[in-house]
């Protein structure tokens, strides 16, 4: 199987990398600045799980795929989501498959509009990385979990090919017949975060510390809980608990990524994470209703976007504001 990674950026380069130390068919879709560092430094990741160095992987540049790939792994940002797709296009035959590691459920109908929802799988990871300055991948922890399986929750014989790939390579790859399901459970506990954490600009130790700050984190999980149910994907009992317990935890340092993008004046992902779960609101309660913390936190998000933008007009001709990519 021909395994085309999008960006060879934290997640797509670790577990690219790890696939290509299993001995798997993969190339890496790059710019071409990035092309050359992965040529001349090759692909490093250091993890606490077992440190690796590929020298030289295979890359290839967008307008110069010449054949479809069968898998296509993709994990940019989702205000991407557009450029990854113009890129990756000429890879897509009629029998290859996409799987998406973006949050949220946006993508999904992006992607099947573009590409025909046949080419596309539901996936997630679970996965603490970055870039440090000299583009070498940093694993932060333990985790290293890509969950995929097919929309319809369907074993297809062309699922249980792409669990023979990705398994023993390195990383848990786990087959699921509720990949949509285990999404929704992800965007609950994410949006929560996300939104508690960039509204109080605080993480969520430092919010529970606050007066009101665990029923703030209480009731916005509830909001968005509320929003899954609607949806015919309410987490279970025992996913809100664990949630709740991530989200509630006395001195934790956790805050959404979101937050430090926010925090570092670059693109955040409003409309994926928070927009959209507020546009699936009932319609009895008002699709962007007031009076919910959703509400507030994405009006806050927006806020900050406008702001940005209104920087960018006003800055001098070659000033860029910082753009972080995957």
């Amino acid at each position: 199987m021909r395994v085309l990674i999008v960006g060879a950026g934290a997640i797509g380069g670790y577990f690219g990398g790890r696939l290509l130390a299993a001995g798997r068919d993969v190339a890496f879709l790059v710019r071409p600045r990035r092309a050359a560092e992965l040529a001349k430094n090759g692909l490093v990741i250091d993890s606490p799980v077992g440190n690796l160095t590929v020298p030289s992987p295979p890359t290839v540049l967008a307008g110069k795929i010449e054949r479809p790939f069968d898998l296509i792994l993709l994990s940019c940002k989702a205000y991407d989501l557009a450029a990854a797709a113009d890129s990756f296009a000429a890879a897509v035959g009629s029998a290859t498959m996409i799987l998406p590691l973006l949050n949220g459920m946006k993508h999904l109908d992006v992607l099947s509009e573009r590409f025909g929802r046949s080419h596309v799988l539901g996936g997630n990871c679970v996965i603490a990385v970055t870039r440090d300055p000299q583009g070498n991948i940093v694993h932060l922890n333990h985790d290293q979990t890509l969950s995929f399986g097919e929309l319809s929750g369907e074993l297809t014989g062309r699922i249980r090919r792409v669990h023979e790939q990705l398994d023993n390579a390195g990383f848990e790859a786990c087959l699921s017949e509720q990949i949509v399901q285990s999404m929704w459970n992800k965007w609950v506990f994410l949006a929560t975060l996300a939104g508690i954490t960039c509204l109080m600009r605080a993480s969520i130790g430092d919010i529970v510390a606050s007066s009101g700050g665990k029923q703030s984190i209480t009731t916005l999980l509830e909001e968005c809980r509320a929003i899954a149910e609607s949806q015919g994907c309410a987490p279970e009992r025992a996913v809100l608990d664990r949630a709740l317990k991530t989200l509630t935890a006395e001195g934790s340092s956790l805050t959404a990524s979101m937050l430090r993008d926010l925090e570092s004046n670059a693109p955040v992902e409003a409309d994926h994470i928070v927009g959209d779960l507020l546009q699936r609101r009932p319609a009895a309660t008002g699709n962007q209703g007031g009076g919910c913390l959703l509400s507030t936190a994405y009006t806050h998000l927006k806020a900050y976007e406008s702001r940005r933008a209104k920087s960018a007009q006003r800055a001098q001709p070659g000033e860029q504001l910082q753009r972080v990519r995957p």
